[in-house]
């Protein structure tokens, strides 16, 4: 991935917050420094922009699947982090899991879970800070697990009032639901208006809201 910056320095809550508000985050490690990016261009989605195929929508009218959020951020960052078919390693190492941690122990950082039979089965995790959702990475145990419990943060951020997403690098399965490419300076130019003033979250709870697909 293109924009790497710079290598070295800690993974401090307050070190990672500041870096995210300036559209920078770590991303995997070189002998224990963390690598720290901000691509150009970025891949956001915009809410309002959210692509919903006809599939995933009978997928969520069927109702399979049940979400929670913030109930089990630890597995949901180890299901991100386990091996995946065709990659022969994971960037979220012991210390990227540890630092997310001490974020969402703090009201920063948060989980959008995917339940089948009470069982863990997709989901997604990132930081809110203010308007601005930044993305770190989902996973999925079973089809579209993933997809339902990003609508599901869709959902949330249109009832939030949050109106980016930040995606970081463009890959056809977010452009699928409507993520797109912006120069990186335009995304750096709407991160001070959309991050001031953030307070965390503790806990963050999906929206109780009826919703007809």
């Amino acid at each position: 991935m293109g924009g790497l910056l710079a290598i070295g320095g800690g993974l401090s809550a307050s070190r990672l917050l500041d870096a995210y508000c300036q559209g920078i985050f770590p991303w995997g490690m070189v002998e224990g420094h963390p690598l720290w990016y901000s691509p150009d261009p970025r891949m956001v989605l915009f809410p309002d922009e959210f692509r919903l195929s006809r599939s995933l929508r009978r997928t969520l009218r069927r109702g399979g699947f049940a979400l929670r959020c913030d109930t089990d951020f630890a597995g949901v960052v180890a299901g991100c982090a386990a091996p995946r078919c065709g990659q022969s390693g994971t960037w979220i190492g012991p210390e990227m899991m540890a630092a997310y941690g001490r974020l969402h122990a703090l009201g920063w950082a948060h989980s959008v879970e995917t339940y089948a039979q009470g069982e863990l089965v997709g989901g997604l995790y990132g930081l809110l800070i203010g308007r601005v959702f930044f993305g770190e990475s989902m996973f999925a145990r079973r089809r579209d697990a993933s997809k339902v419990a990003f609508a599901h943060l869709i959902r949330q951020s249109l009832t939030d009032g949050i109106a980016l997403i930040d995606c970081q690098m463009r890959t056809e399965h977010l452009a699928s639901l409507g993520g797109r490419e912006i120069p990186g300076a335009d995304f750096l130019a709407r991160l001070p208006a959309l991050t001031a003033g953030a307070v965390p979250h503790r806990p963050w709870r999906l929206s109780a809201n009826a919703w007809e697909w």
